[in-house]
């Protein structure tokens, strides 16, 4: 396993951070449903062999599975791993309840969330807490004063963001800088070979400002790790509302053509087009750590190999040509 600094900071990451999304079956009805997630029995044998593979880096969020993906995740670190070995990321800003203050990133919000999550983490910290989305209803400097009391009460080491403008987040940073406050340290943010639109703008501003990028969906829900079909080939596929945000009938025949030259480079090399793809995006000077989900033995096994995978000029050059700008993902608004 490789490992390096999340962006300017001190502290060392795996090359690949384990996405936790899919552990935890809800054992009650919540905002937002995963009938694709794993039960912990299912779940903890991935967070196992990805620890006993080097990777000290995992990601949860409190809205995934209406918080069991925290507590399965917990558990399992207590279990398999040494605390102070690992970086714990999770995220704040989805809703976990219906009504007033049930979402979104007030000081209120924060201030409750980040108690419920250490709980169900069963830990006194986290490594890295990261706002989930942009807030357009909370004034920006409420949150971050709310970030920064939170980084000072030592309930959390480092600040993230996920998914925004990059003029939202550099107004962020130097609204942190100008009050002293902490500063985020990374950008998790939807970059695969399917959706390059972040190389504009975002990418540049944290090559610039020397943030981390932890880029989610690095296999594009799975699109890119399969040849084209306009059926959805998994039951995740089929009841994935958020899949419905980030493709369209729109931009299929885009997707189509690049899926195609990742299967066809894949077969030139004689290996999986998951591992392609990969590859891809961790060749990227901006890309620290993509976020790599596993329902399957395979997918992290893909994973850990691409590490290993060296693309040559020329097959980057033939990856990336068949692109076409999209229109920016709903996921940013």
């Amino acid at each position: 396993m490789e490992y390096v600094r999340l962006g300017r900071t001190g502290m060392q990451v795996s090359r690949i951070c384990l996405g936790c999304m899919s552990y935890g079956q809800a054992k009650t009805p919540g905002l937002l449903e995963w009938p694709w997630a794993l039960s912990e029995a299912e779940g903890r044998p991935f967070i196992k062999r990805a620890i006993e593979a080097g990777i000290n880096f995992f990601d949860t969020a409190n809205i995934y599975s209406n918080g069991e993906s925290e507590e399965v995740l917990g558990r399992a670190l207590r279990d398999f791993a040494n605390r102070d070995e690992v970086v714990v990321a999770t995220k704040v800003w989805g809703p976990v309840r219906r009504g007033p203050n049930g979402r979104g990133l007030s000081r209120k919000h924060i201030f409750s969330e980040i108690d419920k999550s250490l709980r169900r983490l069963g830990t006194d910290y986290v490594d890295l807490y990261i706002i989930h989305r942009y807030d357009y209803d909370a004034p920006l400097e409420e949150t971050l004063e709310a970030l920064d009391d939170i980084v000072r009460a030592g309930k959390v080491r480092y600040l993230g963001a996920s998914s925004m403008h990059a003029w939202q987040f550099m107004k962020a940073l130097g609204i942190q800088r100008a009050n002293g406050w902490a500063q985020f340290v990374s950008m998790q943010n939807y970059y695969n070979l399917l959706y390059r639109e972040d190389e504009r703008e975002m990418l540049p501003l944290c090559l610039s400002e020397g943030v981390a990028t932890t880029p989610w969906s690095p296999l594009a829900r799975g699109r890119l790790a399969r040849p084209w079909s306009d059926e959805p080939a998994t039951e995740r596929a089929r009841t994935d509302q958020f899949a419905r945000v980030v493709f369209s009938q729109a931009t299929a025949a885009m997707d189509k053509a690049v899926v195609d030259r990742t299967q066809e480079v894949a077969r030139e090399r004689g290996i999986p087009a998951a591992q392609v793809a990969m590859a891809w995006l961790l060749s990227k000077p901006a890309v620290t750590s993509p976020i790599v989900g596993a329902t399957k033995p395979h997918h992290l096994d893909d994973a850990l190999a691409a590490l290993s995978v060296k693309l040559s000029d020329e097959e980057v050059k033939r990856l990336e040509e068949v692109y076409q700008p999209r229109p920016q993902t709903a996921a940013y608004s």
